[in-house]
């Protein structure tokens, strides 16, 4: 190998880290200070004086106030992808990491409130965006989470609905949760706040002699829909099956 290429590719390497060092700074201090402060004439400024910089040193990596507060809110859904995958790791059950997942999600927003601030900021301040980063990346996550629905249904663990519906209800409970906890504060820990949600979506509100009764009742249109048949042995889906003795709902 030759000494001096081996030394230019370790600077090299050493120079990327330090940008992508010094970048990561930048934006956990913008973070704080556009949920501080929204998104104000002033920020960068003050971002520079918090991390004792020059403002050139902020325009090099994000060249505008724009860049700066997308690339913000971009790392912010990176880093829940981050805390969401690491906790459904070496889980092989499909149930328990939709329980792991859900804890997860609620929990970060929860550690973090300037996150929701900053999501919430982005709609305000960027209008013209087709579509907010949280919708973006919630679209490419959750292609991983359909897999997990389809592959569930092939178990006959869940009922054979489009893993995009089932993604849809637990997304938008999730995303509402989050932001209720953001605006009027946790009723209760959110430990406890996914246990309900898992709850009701794993075993539902009705009975098998509730469901039944679907069949009788005549909703509005629009909302008509196929009861879920109760399973042979008289259980609600879920709730005793062999496969799922130990429920996730109560384990998070």
């Amino acid at each position: 190998m030759n000494p001096t290429a081996d030394g230019k590719t370790k600077r090299r390497g050493s120079r990327e880290e330090d940008v992508e060092r010094r970048k990561e700074e930048i934006l956990r201090a913008a973070t704080e200070l556009f949920a501080e402060n929204g998104f104000s004439d002033a920020i960068t400024q003050a971002l520079a004086d918090r991390l004792g910089v020059g403002k050139g040193t902020i325009y090099r990596h994000f060249p505008s106030k724009r860049e700066l507060f997308l690339a913000a809110a971009d790392r912010v859904m990176r880093k829940l992808h981050e805390r969401v995958m690491e906790s459904v790791e070496g889980v092989e059950d499909g149930l328990e990491q939709m329980a792991r997942g859900v804890l997860a999600f609620l929990t970060f927003f929860a550690e973090r409130p300037e996150y929701v601030e900053l999501l919430i900021l982005e709609r305000a301040e960027f209008k013209d965006r087709a579509r907010p980063t949280y919708i973006e990346h919630r679209e490419i996550n959750m292609r991983r989470w359909r897999e997990l629905y389809g592959r569930l249904i092939a178990e006959g663990r869940m009922r054979d609905v489009p893993p995009d519906r089932i993604g849809d209800v637990v997304g938008n409970l999730i995303y509402g949760t989050m932001f209720t906890n953001y605006f009027a504060g946790p009723g209760k820990p959110v430990a406890e706040q996914a246990r309900d949600i898992l709850d009701i979506v794993f075993q539902g509100v009705l009975t098998p002699a509730g469901r039944e009764g679907l069949r009788n009742v005549s909703f509005p249109d629009g909302l008509h829909g196929e009861a879920a048949p109760p399973r042979p042995n008289g259980h609600p889906p879920f709730s005793s099956a062999p496969h799922a003795q130990r429920s996730p709902s109560l384990e998070v």
